[in-house]
């Protein structure tokens, strides 16, 4: 094929996996890099699992990565429909053409049947697979079952010997024996295609050029092999990617710090940071190096830095990622993108005047290198925004400063001289602060340790002097005020 044609093509069965947006993440970059088309094709043959609103979900995920498809549902394209269940007539017209080649059987088995003979199977140690017990079926018996109405599914008709070898962009060439292979189902008793049928006919009707997937398809990759062959068609490249793992080495998922891909937006990652830290899942571009913008993804992307093992997926270095990305932002972008989270918390209302905006700036400028999620932002900015009279307080901090002989007099000392300052700064205040501390002959953590806790209610957090500048002299009063109360000292 002269151009490159790649799919995503999820079912609607439930919320997409970082891991299925991953391999989106991969065709999207591989259409890009090598100007293709990135198709996307929702696969909702299985009806039983289908969940309220799942093509939608899907669609918005897709749209929070910055992953836009050239051809699929609501874009068209020139090999619609995009909707396996809209293709339903196409699959039953190439079952019939396998069965009458006689390289695919009608199987007319019962549940009943079909679980005893596992059970039999399974006592004797044997592997469990269908028996082909109707592939060899006489026509006469054949017609006696479709005359009694019958349900059937359709199956493949594996080569009973030889083996296949399937050529994979990852892991080379995978052989499987035959013998090891089952017939299985193309066409289930209720008319919808099996992943087997629909993915082998709608990629080759599409003209898909390399189809990415995980590796826990290989097993089943012989069996698509076979059913392109038995059309007469030529297979795709195959790009069987690894599983992703957490830091425990088992497969990535709530247990170890995965969360559902459109729940990474929710917790305050970046878009730039989950594009960035998926990429480099199971590829490299051999470089000394871990950010790159995603028009340099592009310009690198190929299937040579695709990796043959599992990467471990950090949530630790996401989080990395995602504070090296808030860090780049411009200071008016981190507002902007923290905003909704400051509204959710409640400490925020509705749009700001251009003197609340200009305050929340001067917030977030303050604590920007202390954000790992936008999510954090409203418990680290809180004792910005709430009013004074709800700030609390670090109950250990308070025992153990706000009960220190002389403290008391020491704090309205400073308070005094900040509320005389008439230029109020920064390097001002810590010019009252270090006079205080001078004439008192104290270390100065026994000033500013209890001057942190007043007008904080905390231990840590920003530089003293440049919170206090951002809290204004009147705030700093009245926190300072409403601290000297509960000094015992």
């Amino acid at each position: 094929m002269t151009q490159v044609r790649v799919r995503y093509a999820p079912s609607p069965t439930g919320s997409p996996h970082v891991g299925n947006i991953r391999t989106a993440l991969f065709d999207w970059l591989f259409a890009r890099h090598s100007g293709g088309k990135f198709i996307l094709r929702i696969e909702d043959t299985d009806k039983n699992r289908e969940v309220p609103n799942g093509i939608q979900e899907q669609l918005d995920t897709l749209a929070w990565y910055g992953l836009d498809y050239d051809e699929g549902p609501g874009v068209g394209g020139d090999y619609g429909p995009y909707v396996q269940s809209e293709r339903l007539s196409i699959y039953h017209e190439h079952a019939e053409r396998l069965i009458a080649e006689g390289k695919a059987y009608r199987a007319y088995d019962t549940e009943e049947r079909l679980k005893a003979m596992r059970e039999d199977q399974q006592r004797r140690g044997l592997p469990t697979g269908y028996d082909r017990r109707h592939r060899f079926l006489t026509p006469e018996e054949r017609k006696q079952y479709e005359d009694s109405g019958t349900p059937s599914v359709v199956r493949i008709a594996i080569p009973l010997e030889g083996k296949t070898v399937v050529h994979d962009a990852v892991y080379g060439d995978v052989t499987f024996e035959h013998r090891v292979l089952d017939d299985q189902i193309l066409l289930k008793s209720d008319g919808y295609p099996t992943y087997g049928l629909a993915s082998v006919v709608d990629d080759h009707l599409m003209k898909i050029s390399h189809v990415f997937r995980g590796e826990e398809w290989i097993p089943s990759a012989p069996i698509h092999q076979l059913t392109y062959e038995a059309f007469g068609w030529e297979p795709p490249v195959f790009v069987h990617l690894p599983l992703m793992l957490g830091p425990d080495k088992k497969k990535f998922g709530k247990r170890n710090g995965a969360l559902a891909a459109l729940e990474y937006p929710k917790a305050g990652f970046l878009q730039e940071a989950m594009f960035n830290f998926l990429a480099l899942q199971g590829w490299s571009a051999k470089e000394e190096r871990d950010l790159y913008t995603r028009e340099e993804l592009v310009e690198k992307f190929n299937l040579s830095g695709l990796i043959n093992h599992s990467p471990i997926s950090d949530p630790e270095k996401l989080l990395w990622f995602n504070g090296q990305y808030i860090r780049s932002l411009s200071n008016e972008d981190l507002v902007k993108r923290s905003l909704p989270f400051l509204q959710e918390s409640g400490m925020v209302a509705g749009e700001l005047d251009e003197e609340s905006l200009t305050y929340l700036s001067r917030v977030i400028a303050l604590e920007r290198d202390r954000i790992k999620t936008l999510a954090e932002v409203p418990a680290l900015a809180d004792f910005f925004l709430l009013p004074d009279d709800a700030i609390t307080y670090d109950e250990k901090a308070v025992a153990k400063w706000f009960g220190h002989p002389g403290v008391k007099e020491r704090i309205q000392t400073v308070r005094s001289g900040i509320t005389e300052l008439t230029e109020f700064n920064a390097e001002t205040i810590e010019a009252v602060v270090r006079a205080a501390i001078a004439q008192y002959e104290v270390k100065p953590g026994e000033i500013i340790h209890p001057l942190r806790v007043s007008v904080s209610g905390r231990t840590t957090g920003p530089g003293l002097f440049e919170l206090i500048d951002v809290l204004g002299k009147d705030r700093v009063d009245a926190r300072l005020a409403r601290a000297e109360s509960l000094m015992t000292g």
